[in-house]
């Protein structure tokens, strides 16, 4: 379901150009309606075509007001439920409140390493691309372990 701005809470990101909801959206959804002529509601962030939403949570869990929400499913939070993530510096702590009043709290940090520090190539062969065709480019077999297509090898009797 998509993302909604609470206008009561909304500040606009104090009246930068871009909000933060505007910088995270990875599908440009977000806007900042600086006079009111959109919504009614001057300096407040919209969700300007809801049923784009991809629902991934990126300007839920960025809003530093806790100003946007998400309208969820009834199977995956039933009426009367909620799920909101609080932004911290080091870590995304989820609340989840569920219909008969319980609540929950999960705390998750926001990285795992140093920002800039990941090197996804490292300790990894530059590929060939002669070796493209030959067996067991993609699949390798291990000490013990198994090969693609031998459902022999696959199937627990």
């Amino acid at each position: 379901m998509p993302t909604y701005v609470r206008t009561d809470k909304c500040d606009g990101c104090k009246g930068q150009d871009k909000t933060a909801c505007m910088y995270i959206c990875p599908h440009d959804l977000m806007a900042l309606d600086k006079d009111g002529s959109a919504t009614g509601h001057a300096m407040k962030a919209w969700n300007q075509e809801p049923e784009q939403c991809w629902e991934c949570y990126s300007c839920v869990k960025i809003c530093p007001q806790n100003a946007i929400e998400v309208r969820h499913y009834a199977d995956i939070v039933p009426l009367g439920g909620s799920v909101q993530p609080l932004r911290g510096s080091d870590s995304i702590m989820w609340t989840i409140k569920f219909r008969n009043g319980t609540m929950k709290r999960f705390k998750f940090p926001i990285r795992t390493t140093a920002e800039g520090s990941i090197d996804p190539y490292g300790n990894k062969p530059m590929p060939k691309i002669a070796d493209l065709g030959a067996p067991g480019v993609f699949t390798k077999e291990m000490m013990g372990g198994y090969r693609a297509g031998r459902p022999d090898e696959l199937i627990r009797r």
